[in-house]
């Protein structure tokens, strides 16, 4: 919208200038996104809902799955719980929680059970699990590596038992 388009229907003049009640709506709009997700950056938000959007409605179109959830994982620990995101096939962890390296896995709706197999030899302090529901709902949980159990090199997580080491 140009300045020669803004007038009393649809924006408010203040300080010598006409502001639109759009560029007024978008900024409270991003106020709360970042009082509701304060770690976040809230540019990713759209993107994050904008991904689980598609990968759903690809599913009902089609019956199939698109290989994006690891994505959507990571999205919503940014999100969430304010994890700097390493640049994509980055060796060792997938981003960063102040000085802890976080390895994110996610559980796919169309997974036949809700666990993870996590590698134990990678470069990591925390682990969050994210599942994506077959409603394609979110959820995560962050925990400490030394809370997880002890084993050589795979670990197999399930969901429903995750909470006890939160």
């Amino acid at each position: 919208m140009n300045r020669q388009e803004l007038g009393p229907d649809n924006a408010i003049w203040d300080d010598g200038e006409w502001i639109s009640w759009q560029s007024i709506d978008s900024h409270l709009e991003r106020l709360e996104l970042k009082a509701r997700y304060p770690n976040a950056d809230v540019d990713l938000i759209p993107v994050f809902e904008e991904l689980l959007s598609v990968a759903q409605h690809f599913h009902i179109s089609t019956g199939k799955h698109l290989s994006i959830y690891g994505d959507i994982g990571e999205l919503f620990g940014a999100i969430h719980f304010g994890i700097q995101l390493h640049p994509n096939y980055a060796q060792g962890s997938d981003g960063r929680l102040g000085k802890d390296f976080v390895e994110v896995k996610t559980i796919t709706p169309f997974k036949s059970n809700n666990s993870v197999q996590v590698r134990l030899d990678r470069h990591f302090s925390k682990l969050l699990v994210v599942k994506v529901d077959e409603y394609h709902e979110v959820s995560g949980l962050l925990v400490d590596r030394k809370k997880l159990p002890k084993a050589k090199k795979y670990l197999k997580l399930d969901w429903d038992e995750l909470a006890a080491f939160a």
